[in-house]
């Protein structure tokens, strides 16, 4: 079961929004590596261009990451995104759904966020992970896990 505090910078100074179980709702936490990079560009934009259908499902969407509240500000008025983006600057969530991980590049290792998404259930508890998903797919694949349909990650 979740009960973290992250911020939000839409909420007013000195608030942060509580991640703590609420009956009746499903919540879906998305882990992006960092904001206005192409693929958390992709992956925020095609949540905001299906959000009616994420609003008919009933759940709230989160966006989750290590930037800070003013990075998630410009970035979430740059492109209208309709859904909460919380931050987590000593990536406690992360690390808790193990999204914190060793990343290489160029031949350098670093820690930093994968790309995934937990479902939770309205009782608080983790129904569903999705790892390492596609940003052009991700949308597609956290409505079908919302509404309980089978996922298809294209991994084979």
């Amino acid at each position: 079961m979740v009960d973290l505090q992250l911020t939000d910078r839409a909420r007013p100074p000195g608030e942060s929004e509580r991640r703590t179980p609420r009956r009746e709702q499903r919540d879906a936490e998305a882990g992006c590596p960092k904001d206005d990079t192409p693929g958390c560009t992709k992956q925020a934009c095609g949540i905001r261009d299906a959000w009616d259908a994420f609003r008919e499902s009933g759940a709230a969407v989160f966006g989750v990451s290590p930037d800070s509240e003013k990075s998630h500000a410009k970035f979430k008025q740059k492109y209208g995104l309709p859904f909460a983006l919380l931050a987590d600057p000593d990536h406690t969530l992360a690390e808790r759904y193990g999204f914190w991980v060793e990343k290489s590049f160029a031949g350098k290792k670093y820690m930093g966020i994968e790309r995934s998404t937990v479902v939770i259930g309205p009782d608080g508890t983790v129904t569903r992970v999705l790892r390492r998903v596609k940003p052009d797919q991700h949308a597609a694949q956290v409505l079908a896990a919302l509404v309980g349909l089978p996922v298809h990650t294209g991994l084979g």
